[in-house]
């Protein structure tokens, strides 16, 4: 049983870039679902496919004939712990903007950059660049 589904999402992702794997498994959940489109959705994996299993399968994005990760580094910042939430002026930005932080709002998911121009804040879970 896990505990914390969000630092287990980005150690699985973690892990699999760091063996240079094509595709990751993760369990279903809301959550991995709409991390999951976020991912795709800025371009820092190709794809991703829900099985009726009740899994998801990512497939990773690498770029280059050393096949770099396109994912460089995901990093919890929320944590069960510490919560650590944030309204939209003083949400952080990763690499100048180059990065992006997923938020968790009262509209749902988001990145950082939707957060902004809806003007709502929230719960500041990962960020990755």
């Amino acid at each position: 049983m896990v505990n914390d589904t969000i630092s287990d999402i980005l150690t699985r992702i973690r892990n699999a870039n760091l063996v240079k794997s094509q595709t990751v498994s993760l369990r279903f959940t809301r959550i991995s679902q709409q991390i999951s489109f976020i991912l795709k959705k800025e371009g820092f994996i190709e794809s991703y496919q829900i099985f009726p299993s009740g899994e998801i399968t990512l497939r990773l994005k690498y770029k280059g004939r050393e096949k770099k990760p396109c994912i460089t580094n995901l990093k919890r910042i929320s944590k069960p712990g510490l919560r650590i939430y944030a309204n939209h002026k003083e949400i952080p930005k990763i690499l100048g903007g180059l990065g992006i932080v997923i938020i968790s709002t009262s509209q749902g998911i988001m990145t950082d950059r939707e957060a902004r121009f809806y003007g709502i804040g929230g719960e500041v879970l990962c960020s990755v660049w």
